[in-house]
């Protein structure tokens, strides 16, 4: 199940990647759900004063939205370093996302003095890669 912040992260991470309003087709994709779901649920965080949605021009977050958004990133870039460098997860991408929805600030914060975070978080996050550019994963040589 995809909460509100999940929806608000999609979006962030897609007006970034697109520099402008984000397709709610792409954001059901990212979210791996329903066009009519996640149109549902932009219609409740426009409701809730988080976005702006123009048919057939996509979604736009408000300030707020924003705020909601990059919090939201920040606490899945600091599940995705845990996962990576404290208990060495391969699947990490796919446990970060399981854990996203469940693991509220508290623990989060928790998790981050563990990891010593870089102040730049979350802006260190790649939205093309879906990783934390920080994560040092070890990725085979490409030749040039």
């Amino acid at each position: 199940m995809n909460t509100a912040d999940q929806y608000l992260k999609a979006i962030y991470l897609v007006q970034e990647i697109e520099n402008g309003p984000a397709a709610t087709g792409r954001v059901a994709e990212l979210l791996d759900v329903s066009p009519a779901s996640a149109n549902e649920m932009i219609g409740k965080l426009e409701g809730r004063g988080l976005a702006d949605h123009e048919k057939y021009k996509g979604v736009s977050l408000t300030d707020d939205g924003i705020v909601r958004a990059r919090d939201a990133l920040q606490n899945y870039c600091i599940i995705e370093r845990f996962l990576v460098e404290v208990l060495d997860v391969e699947e990490f991408r796919t446990e970060a996302k399981a854990l996203e929805s469940v693991i509220d600030e508290t623990v989060a914060d928790r998790l981050d003095t563990i990891i010593n975070r870089e102040p730049k978080c979350p802006d260190c996050f790649d939205p093309e890669e879906d990783v934390c550019a920080l994560l040092e994963l070890e990725c085979p040589e490409t030749a040039d």
